[in-house]
């Protein structure tokens, strides 16, 4: 095997407009309203920016608000199936805190951020990646009936899954909201381009 032919790193990096969206956004948002604000409002930009679906996610600190990464969908910019918005921040904020478990002995509990219930891989980045708290705009079905992406195979009981694992789950902080910015990225892009990044959504 020729291994100079084989890819040795991968990078899921925040696109360049981030810097300038976060500008005037401080290091602590203290309450959760605020947290998705910002969260809504990535998600909004980032579909017009092409780097992937209208998807954000911040990590922060529970008690406190610190915001220790943010993430945006970059599946698009990057050509990497997994880059979404969950994957992203948080391996980011375990970048920055140099650990694989955002839970760890010393370390504030940590809390993830996402303009919707997570999809079938990100629910498992999640559930292994130490966070304590899990806050969502949404769970319904509203997500798919709008945008049209597949979200995966998700189980009925899945919040317990979470729950059982230590994770709180809080749900529907500024959920009208979010559905506002999945109805102006189907109004902005024409049903028929919309990408689904599973290509085939379950198809043989």
């Amino acid at each position: 095997m020729r291994t100079e032919d084989l890819a040795h790193d991968l990078t899921l990096a925040l696109p360049g407009w981030i810097d300038d969206a976060l500008q005037d956004v401080p290091d602590v948002l203290p309450t959760r309203e605020e947290r998705m604000r910002l969260v809504n409002r990535l998600a909004a930009r980032n579909f017009r920016e092409g780097n992937g679906g209208p998807f954000a996610a911040i990590v922060a600190e529970s008690a406190t608000g610190r915001i220790v990464s943010v993430g945006v969908n970059v599946v698009l910019g990057t050509g990497i199936s997994s880059g979404h918005a969950e994957v992203t921040a948080l391996g980011l904020a375990q970048a920055r805190l140099g650990t694989w478990d955002l839970g760890g002995a010393g370390l504030p509990d940590h809390e993830l951020v996402v303009n919707w219930r997570p999809c079938v891989q990100c629910y498992g980045a999640t559930l292994w990646s130490g966070v304590r708290t899990l806050v969502i705009a949404g769970s319904g079905p509203e997500l798919e009936e709008i945008t049209t992406f597949d979200e995966g195979p998700m189980h009925d009981d899945w919040r317990r899954e979470f729950e059982q694992r230590g994770i709180t789950v809080v749900s529907d902080v500024l959920r009208e909201e979010a559905i506002s910015v999945f109805r102006a990225y189907r109004d902005a892009v024409d049903a028929a381009s919309v990408t689904v990044y599973n290509a085939r959504g379950g198809a043989d």
